[in-house]
């Protein structure tokens, strides 16, 4: 592991406009240099580099980042093998963290499996290419696919000989533990016969993860007695190197293509990635089988936003299209789905047509999933509760997407295609929203109160805009960024360790205080036990608040170079002005602008929650029909919600009172 001084070295050393230099040819603009984007097709440049923050961006795109982003971004690596990178370059030697004996111990066994894997991978490949056994069955099935000797390369496709333990021999003849064969899944072990060869007598497929190093296996039985094949694949167990819930097959070969087309396709097996591949479309995964994981969606969203679903038409297929999509549209992808003709999957498919002809079916015919979901659902349907239940699961498929617009776009859509009025499809997806929230809040104060923090006493400061007499509740949990949160973190990235309250006296200690906009930020918010509603904007300004003390602490750098890329992506994003002016030419905030900018941020944030809050209770108004008490409690939180929206208003220097 590499420790952090390294890391440090490496971020200092690293010059933004040196390393896209390599990539990129760049003229100087200003302060700033500019070039085509290397991430999208770009006519016109619309790539800056800012040497003084040590940042690039995409305004067209949006890509770009630190040093580190962009040769994460660029060459498809991940944060450590990005750090390596610019450590050579740099002629800076890496220097690993002391790791504790049971670290060394792991890190070790882990060590120790890969490299039995990348041997067994290339034994199998020499099985299959230089044994009698190999050319006979296993190239034999190869060759019955249509597959070329050039992807039986790309893919290290290979054999296992239906020996008992011929592989098992082999590696302990070069000189490999037995424990590491058991601990692999290579071999299982049996009371009778010991060492077992676990894919005897099978084709074999490589799972070669992000990083290049092959950490598992799947193996095809083959039917020598006549010919056939038998639809039975085994693959490697769960192990320290290995969970197949957060591998895909297909990903080492296809990441560069994905970036590329920003677009991947999902298929079930191995068959259907080669064929693909075969075919000249190589942004082609798959998930071999089981069910989609957050892990897969998140290393796939690495890449792009855009996944076609690519499935035969049978209602296997259509079954797998449905499963697990929600989680996709929840995790911010564009989903389309594609069906092949009953009958066909991409491998036979593939097979049957030139690779023209499939590049034209795939854009002709893939349908975006919610169009596809309300066409599948509610074909010939006629029965007044089956609709009812279709245009439910279509409704909920809506509400867990993130983006507002589009949730609005699909719900007129799924209107229009269904007859049901936009009003009640708006409202049950509301409800949806709304309910999803509550269990999520719930589950995070069921999750409090077993922690049972202990109240801080914390200093009274000036002008804190404290607008209850009572604890308001924490703020529920929201799909989307508010503007009014964004530009919060916007401030706090770029001002967090800037003091904006100087030398007050707290009334109750005597005690002389001082703030930075992050402190600030986080003591008023804590005043009401109110949250940022999305997770990650929650988490930048703990940390910002955290670190406040430390007196080198510069929240822009310390952000822009993350060890969180996510969170890095964003501090580049937030602090890169869409129009580049030289440092002359911009304005200077004076002194107690940024003080009473960020005052006014958080009373806008103050005023935000009371909204959604009055919307709250308005709702439930209107679902409660007899309850007379629940109601008259209801409306005397409204009327309390009322008050402090008023009192909200003048502080922002608003003269009209709203009652309604």
């Amino acid at each position: 592991m590499i420790d952090r001084q390294t890391i440090d070295r490496i971020m200092d050393a690293a010059n933004i406009v040196d390393v896209v230099s390599e990539f990129v040819t760049l003229r100087k603009s200003g302060a700033s240099y500019k070039g085509l984007c290397p991430f999208h097709d770009d006519s016109t440049p619309s790539f800056y580099v800012s040497p003084s923050r040590n940042i690039c961006k995409c305004f067209s795109c949006g890509k770009g980042g630190t040093p580190v982003g962009f040769i994460m971004e660029h060459e498809q690596m991940s944060y450590p093998e990005a750090l390596r990178w610019l450590a050579n370059k740099y002629h800076i030697e890496i220097r690993e963290r002391e790791l504790t004996n049971e670290e060394r111990q792991a890190e070790s066994e882990r060590e120790s499996m890969f490299i039995v894997n990348e041997w067994a991978a290339k034994y199998f490949h020499d099985t299959l290419k230089n044994t009698d056994d190999g050319k006979t069955y296993g190239m034999q099935y190869f060759r019955s696919r249509g597959v070329r000797d050039d992807i039986i390369e790309k893919f290290q496709l290979g054999y296992c000989t239906n020996q008992r333990s011929g592989m098992a021999d082999a590696a302990k003849g070069a000189g490999f533990k037995e424990e590491f064969l058991l601990k692999t899944g290579l071999c299982y072990e049996r009371e009778d016969s010991g060492c077992v060869d676990r894919y005897r007598g099978r084709v074999i497929f490589p799972w070669i993860g992000l990083s290049g190093k092959t950490v598992a296996f799947g193996g095809r039985k083959l039917d020598a007695a006549t010919k056939g094949i038998q639809q039975k694949y085994v693959n490697s167990p769960d192990s320290d190197i290995f969970h197949k819930e957060r591998e895909l097959y297909g990903i080492y070969q296809a990441k560069r293509a994905i970036a590329k087309e920003d677009c991947v396709y999902m298929v079930e097996g191995y068959t259907d990635v080669i064929a693909m591949h075969q075919c000249g479309i190589e942004n082609v995964v798959a998930n071999s089988g089981t069910a989609l994981s957050y892990h897969q969606i998140r290393t796939l969203h690495r890449f792009t936003n855009n996944i076609v679903l690519l499935y035969d038409g049978d209602e296997a297929g259509i079954h797998a299209a449905m499963r697990g999509t929600d989680m996709l549209l929840s995790e911010g992808m564009n989903v389309k789905v594609l069906l092949l003709p009953d009958g066909d999957d991409p491998d036979s498919f593939a097979r049957k047509h030139t690779a023209a002809d499939f590049r034209q079916y795939i854009h002709d015919h893939q349908t975006d999933f919610i169009v596809f979901k309300i066409q599948h659902l509610m074909l010939g349907q006629t029965d007044p509760v089956k609709r009812s239940e279709a245009v439910n699961s279509v409704v909920k498929s809506i509400s867990v997407i993130r983006n507002q617009i589009l949730r609005d776009t699909y719900i007129h859509e799924c209107a229009m295609r269904t007859g049901m009025s936009e009003k009640t499809l708006i409202a049950t997806m509301n409800k949806m929203i709304y309910d999803s929230r509550e269990s999520r809040v719930e589950s995070r104060d069921n999750q409090d109160s077993q922690e049972s923090p202990s109240p801080q006493n914390t200093p009274n400061t000036p002008n804190t805009p404290n607008t209850s007499n009572a604890t308001l509740d924490s703020r529920p949990l929201t799909l989307d960024p508010p503007r009014i949160e964004s530009l919060l973190i916007q401030v706090i990235i770029r001002h967090g360790e800037e003091q904006i309250i100087r030398n007050v006296k707290n009334e109750a200690t005597g005690e002389i205080i001082n703030l930075t906009v992050a402190q600030y930020i986080k003591y008023d918010l804590d005043l009401d036990n109110l949250t940022l509603s999305y997770p990650l904007y929650e988490r930048i300004l703990n940390e910002a608040a955290e670190h406040s003390t430390d007196p080198t602490f510069k929240a822009e750098d310390y952000f822009l170079h993350h060890e969180d890329m996510e969170i890095s992506k964003l501090a580049v994003a937030m602090c890169v002005d869409k129009v580049q002016l030289a440092d002359s030419l911009k304005l200077k905030e004076r002194e107690n602008g940024l003080r009473d900018r960020v005052m006014h941020l958080v009373l806008d944030f103050r005023m935000d929650y009371v909204e959604n809050q009055l919307k709250q209770l308005r709702r439930q108004v209107a679902t409660m029909n007899d309850n007379v008490e629940a109601m008259m409690k209801t409306m005397a939180e409204i009327k309390r919600m009322q008050e402090i929206r008023n009192l909200l208003a003048k502080r922002l220097g608003n003269d009209i009172i709203i009652n309604s």
